[in-house]
This record gives structure tokens, C-alpha cells and sequence, in this order.
């Protein structure tokens, strides 16, 4: 299936590198009180952090999912309960967790089965969605913004197959109906994320990825837009740490999470990972018009990039910062991305899953010189 921009943005929540010392130990002075956190997930992509951050805290963690994600790659510590979302539910009942993080969900009715099989054995679920439930932004947007409306005939029977096949369509409506699934069933103890653009290590679908990677070949390098035009995205260890430590505080509410704390361009996020990998990478900016008429189309084409008239990118972040939410230098996401995409198969690594093949690139630079 083709990647267009509507797809990437519908698509902008958590896919499926260790985290360093440092990383790791990132607040750990802290004293808090342990928890029993349940991960429904904790394999994938953000997950992994998750479940880590938690154990340098003191925390217990048990992972609920198929075990079919990185078997093998949890720490010993984690108990590993294997089921099923589609029905087998069976390992969460009769237990009893502090808080769940529900990391995959993109179906209500996977809220309201988990939620039945837990039977208020928990004392808070974090629901993590996405600002996707905003639909095609032409502003920034707050908390406070409506959802898109799911305009299907049954929300309740809908399939991931089904989704897919309607190019995504109903990822955001979808999503928005488990945001109140999860409201209905934990009334005054849900906490709702919704996360930008996740970035990083671990990010299969080479979103932010594009830019370590091409930036490191070096030479001259298509440049999307104005260099003022902004973008938005989070590190997933951030966005992990971030919830672990949401849990902690026992928050409720929904809240938006991305970054970065200041305004950022695109100009200065290439210039930045330029930096933080001391390439000899040539920036050549080519105007929106110009891209479109070469069907070059923002985000996909042009990772992170939203193009001058998309509010994806102006995403008001202040109920996040308020409560803690920091960020990791930009280099440092940009060099561990591209240490972790360096550590791939070559096979993998010959096949980017985002941004213009070096052949397109070629071409588009090659008209927009001529044209100049």
C-alpha cells in the first residue's frame, strides 16, 4: 500500500537499542513508591522504554500481549502473562495492578474487554492515543479540541484488517471512541496521552529515521519547504519516561505529548542532526509549490515535514510541561537513531520505510536546478 501523507499522520502513534545507562537511570534518584504496573503491549516500540524506566525505579512489571514481538528480550524480571485481545483475556483476570498503560489499543471494544476481564482490579488506566483523534489539523490545537467523529455503522466490530483496508480512514474516530471507552470504565482514573510524531530507536517505520540516515550520506540533501516551517515530534524515551513518571504522580486527564519545548523549524532540526553527526550534508531548499508539482507530498515523502498549511505541527503541548514532560537533546535522538538503523540487517537497512529513495531525490534535485 503506498504511503501518502494522510496515512503517516493517521498512523503517527506508537509502531513497534536498549536504553543507555544514562538514559536509563534518568531521574532514578527520586524516591518513589513502587507500583504494580501492568503494560498491555510492552514489546513493541515504545514499551520496551517503558518497562525498563519502571524497574530503575523500583517498579513491578508485568507485560501482557501474544509473546510473538521480540520474544526473549524483556529483563527477567517482568512477568510475561501471554493472551490474546481478540478474546483471550484470561491471564488479566483475578489479579490486581496498580495501574494499567495500554499501549496497542486502536479498538474500543479492546478497552471494554480488557476492562471486563480486569474488573476493577486497578486503581488507574493510562490510555496512551494520539493526536491523530484531531483529524487533518489546519491549526494548533489544546486538549480541548474536538475528536473526530466515527461515522461506521458499528464501532464495537470493527478489525485492524478493516481499518487497514480503508486506508486508515477510521484511525482517528476509532481511536477517539477508546479514549471514552476507557473514561466510561475508569470514571475519574483514566489518563489519556496523545502523542505526536514518535521518534527514535526502535521506529520500524523510519519516521524522523529518513534524516539521520540521509544526512549521514552526506552531499547534497532535498530540503522540503521553508526552513521556518515547524515541525513536532518526541523521542519514545522520552514519552516513556514521561508516562512512567505521570503514573507515579497518580495524573488523570488527557493531555498532549510531543515536542519540542520551543518552537523548532524544520531548518533547525536538520541543521541539528547535521551537527550532532558532523556531516558535510548540503541543504538544498525547494519550495512547497515546486515539491507539489513534482508530486513530492509532505510527511511521507519528506518525513516530520507537514507542509506550510497543516496545524499537525502546532500542536499546544503546555498541559504536558506543566507536569513534567522533558526532552533529550536532539543530537542525542538523532545519533542513537542512527546507531540503532546501523545495527539492522543490511537488508533492512537497503529498504527505508519512509522518504524519497535516493533515485527520486536524485531527480527532483536535478529539475529543481535546471528550473533555477
Amino acid at each position: 500500500m503506498p504511503t501518502t501523507r494522510r496515512h503517516f499522520i493517521k498512523t503517527s502513534a506508537a509502531t513497534g537499542v536498549a536504553l543507555s545507562a544514562g538514559t536509563t537511570l534518568l531521574f532514578a534518584e527520586k524516591t518513589v513508591k513502587p507500583l504494580r504496573i501492568l503494560i498491555l503491549g510492552g514489546t513493541g516500540f515504545t514499551g520496551p522504554y517503558q518497562v525498563r524506566y519502571a524497574l530503575s525505579r523500583g517498579h513491578k512489571v508485568t507485560t501482557f500481549n501474544r509473546g510473538k514481538t521480540h520474544p526473549g528480550e524483556l529483563p527477567a524480571e517482568v512477568e510475561q502473562l501471554v493472551g490474546d485481545r481478540n478474546g483471550k483475556l484470561d491471564a488479566l483476570k483475578n489479579r490486581q495492578w496498580n495501574v494499567v498503560i495500554d499501549n496497542p489499543t486502536t479498538l474500543p471494544a479492546w478497552v471494554r474487554d480488557a476492562a471486563q476481564a480486569l474488573k476493577g482490579n486497578v486503581d488507574r488506566y493510562i490510555f496512551i492515543s494520539t493526536i491523530s483523534v484531531y483529524g487533518e489539523i489546519k491549526t494548533g490545537v489544546d486538549e480541548s479540541a474536538p475528536t473526530e467523529k466515527y461515522e461506521g455503522a458499528d464501532p464495537y466490530k470493527e478489525t485492524l484488517e478493516a481499518m487497514k483496508a480503508s486506508g486508515f480512514k477510521t484511525y482517528g474516530p476509532l481511536k477517539a471512541l477508546s479514549e471514552k471507552e476507557a473514561e466510561k470504565w475508569f470514571p475519574g482514573k483514566a489518563l489519556i496521552v496523545r502523542p505526536g510524531l514518535i521518534v527514535g530507536p526502535r521506529d520500524e517505520s523510519d519516521r524522523f529515521t529518513y534524516w539521520p540516515v540521509r544526512i549521514d550520506r552526506g552531499g547534497d540533501v532535498l530540503a522540503p519547504g521553508d526552513p521556518k516551517d515547524p515541525v513536532q515530534f518526541i523521542d519514545a524515551r522520552d514519552l516513556a519516561e514521561w508516562t512512567i513518571r505521570m503514573a507515579e504522580n497518580r495524573e488523570t486527564g488527557i493531555f498532549n505529548a510531543t515536542g519540542p519545548a520551543r518552537p523548532l523549524g524544520i531548518g533547525g532540526m536538520l541543521d541539528g542532526i547535521k551537527g550532532a553527526e558532523k556531516s558535510n550534508a548540503n541543504f538544498v531548499w525547494v519550495n512547497e509549490d515546486f515539491l507539489t508539482a513534482q508530486k513530492v507530498e509532505a510527511w511521507s515523502d519528506m518525513p516530520v515535514w507537514a507542509g506550510k498549511e497543516s496545524g499537525i505541527a502546532r500542536t499546544n503541548i503546555d498541559k504536558a510541561l506543566a507536569k513534567g514532560l522533558t526532552f533529550r537533546p536532539l543530537g542525542d535522538t538523532a545519533r542513537d537513531t542512527l546507531a540503532w538503523f546501523k545495527s539492522l540487517p543490511q537488508e533492512r537497512q537497503s529498504k527505508m520505510r519512509a522518504g524519497l529513495t535516493p533515485e527520486r531525490e536524485s531527480e527532483v534535485l536535478k529539475a529543481w536546478k535546471t528550473k533555477a
